[in-house]
C-alpha cells in the first residue's frame, strides 16, 4: 500500500522544510513538492502539521513480573500509548530465569508480545544466572535478532550479578559484537542501607532515595566501565544515569575512547 502525505513540514535531524512524502509499504519512496495524488492509494493532508520520524524507546518494561506483581502496561496498552506519543519502536527486556536460558527468555517474552503488539519492538536479554552454556548463548544471540545483554548490579537475591559474571559477560560480548547494558548501583551496600532503614522503621518514600545514594551509583558506574575496558573494551551502555558522579565517569570513559 502506498501512502502520500501532502503539505506537511518534514523535520529531520538537520532541518525542517515543507514537502510531500510518499511511503511505499514501510519505506519512504519519494520526497518532493506537488507530488501527484494518483501515486498513492491513500492521501493524508498534513497542512499545518509536522511530519516526524517515529521515536525509538530503547528501555521499556512491559508486562514484567516483579516481586509478586506485574508492571501495569502489557504490550497492547503500552504500545498504544507509545504510538499516541509518536514512539513507533521500542526495545523491551526479556529476563533470564534462574537456571533458565537466554533463548528461552527471549522466546517467552516474544510469545507474550506477539498476540498484543501494535508497533515495532525488539528485545534486550537480561542475564541473571551465568553458566558455560549461557556464555555460549551470548555468542548466538545475534542470530536470533538480539544484539544486547543487560546485567543488574543491584537488586540483591533477585536480579543482581557479581563482578565475575559481569566481567565474563563483557568478555564474551566484546568478542561477538554484542552490546552490554548495566544497571549500575552497588547492590550490596544498598542492601545494608535498606536493612538498617527497615530496622529503624524508616519506610517513608524518601528512604528509597536515601538508601540508594548517588555515591553508590557513581562507584558502580566506574567499576562497570573499568571492567568493560579490561574485558577488551567491550561496548557498554550505562542505563538511566542519574547523578553527577556517574555522568563524569561516563564522560571520562568516552574521552579515553
Amino acid at each position: 500500500m502506498k501512502t502520500l502525505i501532502k503539505h506537511g513540514t518534514i523535520v529531520t535531524a538537520a532541518d525542517e522544510y515543507r514537502a510531500d512524502l510518499l511511503i511505499d509499504g514501510a519505506t519512504i519512496a519519494l520526497i518532493g513538492t506537488d507530488l501527484e495524488r494518483s501515486l498513492a492509494d491513500r492521501v493524508i493532508d498534513a497542512d499545518g502539521l509536522y511530519v516526524l520520524p517515529g521515536g525509538v524507546d530503547n528501555h521499556t518494561h512491559l508486562d514484567m513480573p516483579w516481586r509478586g506483581v506485574r508492571t501495569i502496561d502489557d504490550f497492547f496498552t503500552g504500545q498504544r500509548a507509545a504510538l499516541f506519543g509518536g514512539t513507533t519502536t521500542h526495545v523491551d527486556f526479556s529476563t533470564q530465569s534462574k537456571g533458565g536460558t537466554l533463548k528461552g527468555a527471549v522466546a517467552e517474552w516474544s510469545a507474550n508480545a506477539k498476540e498484543k503488539a501494535v508497533c515495532d519492538y525488539g528485545f534486550h536479554v537480561a542475564i541473571t544466572d551465568l553458566t558455560d552454556a549461557v556464555m555460549q548463548e551470548i555468542a548466538e544471540l545475534p542470530a536470533i535478532g538480539v544484539t544486547s545483554i543487560k546485567m543488574f548490579m543491584a537488586y540483591k537475591d533477585s536480579l543482581q550479578v557479581d563482578d565475575m559474571t559481569l566481567f565474563k559477560s563483557f568478555q564474551m560480548a566484546a568478542k561477538h559484537g554484542v552490546l552490554s547494558l548495566v544497571h549500575a548501583e552497588n547492590g550490596d551496600a544498598i542492601e545494608v542501607l535498606i536493612t538498617e532503614a527497615l530496622a529503624a522503621g524508616n519506610t517513608d518514600p524518601i528512604y528509597h532515595a536515601l538508601t540508594r545514594p548517588p555515591a553508590l551509583e557513581a562507584e558502580a558506574t566506574n567499576r562497570a566501565i573499568r571492567l568493560a575496558e579490561v574485558a577488551g573494551n567491550a561496548p557498554l551502555f550505562v542505563v538511566h544515569c542519574t547523578c553527577t558522579g556517574a555522568l563524569e565517569a561516563v564522560a571520562a570513559a568516552r574521552q579515553r575512547g
